[in-house]
């Protein structure tokens, strides 16, 4: 497992978009050239698992050859003894090992609440993705502020779980690589989304982790769930069932940016995702 590098996306808050985020990672990463496995371990919703199922049906109704990972999905958590505890996380480490023999990255997508399997796979991060929605109620995972000047006055639950796991990996692991997404992002200024930046810098200072502006609302990334597409993927009129339209472009062009900034510096100079010129007309 040492050689395999493991994406953790988390956010105890649920509707914050990692399974969008975490998708998108895997698919741009195996357009880049890398052999990538995904693990589901929110045993409830299973929307990275759906999602990965859409993508499967979908290609098969097209006849189109789409990227898909090599998919596990964690059942139901139990909690009952510490004994149990453990065999749920030797069973996640063994996943990762088996996956790991033959893929070069494990994208993770985790609950949105607290479980032992989620803070194990923390443990087990070797860069860790948090989107947040650009509200203070999503914020207060992180921090919680001042409500008459908006400081930040003190750390939050998921931010010190984060911090207990990152001081707890082996010495032979190197440290865990913290990023905090501020997904659905307003397309306009407002005193809220200065606030809330302003927040995030100053927890970011504290807590080391790395602030990038993730994805606006759109409504696209909710459209192409069902069929199991990604903005990254190159979508004609077969893929997409429609023709493509201005919308597409800029999701793909933000999300691009957004997959550069956070670890995919070589996405946006690949020719498998720079966007058809089909879609520009």
């Amino acid at each position: 497992m040492s050689s395999t590098r493991v994406i953790v996306v988390a956010n105890e808050k649920g509707g914050s978009g990692k399974s969008t985020v975490a998708m998108h990672v895997a698919i741009a990463l195996i357009k880049s050239g890398q052999r990538v496995a995904t693990i589901d371990l929110d045993a409830r919703q299973k929307s990275f698992t759906h999602f990965v199922e859409n993508r499967r049906a979908w290609a098969r109704q097209i006849d189109r050859d789409l990227e898909i990972p090599e998919h596990f999905s964690f059942g139901k958590v139990h909690y009952p003894t510490a004994r149990d505890e453990a065999a749920g996380c030797k069973a996640l480490a063994d996943a990762i090992d088996a996956l790991g023999r033959h893929c070069g990255v494990i994208v993770i997508d985790t609950p949105g609440h607290d479980n032992y399997l989620m803070r194990y796979a923390h443990s087990l991060a070797n860069t860790l993705i948090t989107p947040l929605n650009d509200s203070f109620v999503d914020l207060d995972v992180l921090g919680s502020v001042d409500p008459r000047t908006f400081d930040v006055t003190a750390t939050s639950h998921y931010a010190e779980m984060v911090q207990a796991t990152r001081r707890g990996r082996q010495p032979d692991r190197a440290s865990t690589e913290w990023i905090v997404l501020r997904n659905r992002l307003s397309t306009l200024s407002s005193r809220n989304n200065a606030l809330v930046g302003r927040g995030l810098q100053e927890l970011a200072r504290w807590l080391d982790f790395r602030c990038v502006e993730g994805l606006a609302e759109r409504m696209i990334f909710r459209e192409l769930y069902p069929r199991g597409l990604t903005a990254v993927d190159d979508i004609d009129d077969i893929a997409l069932g429609t023709r493509p339209t201005m919308s597409h472009v800029t999701a793909r062009l933000e999300m691009q940016n957004l997959l550069g900034c956070i670890l995919l510096g070589d996405v946006r100079s690949n020719a498998a995702l720079a966007v058809p010129s089909r879609m520009m007309g």
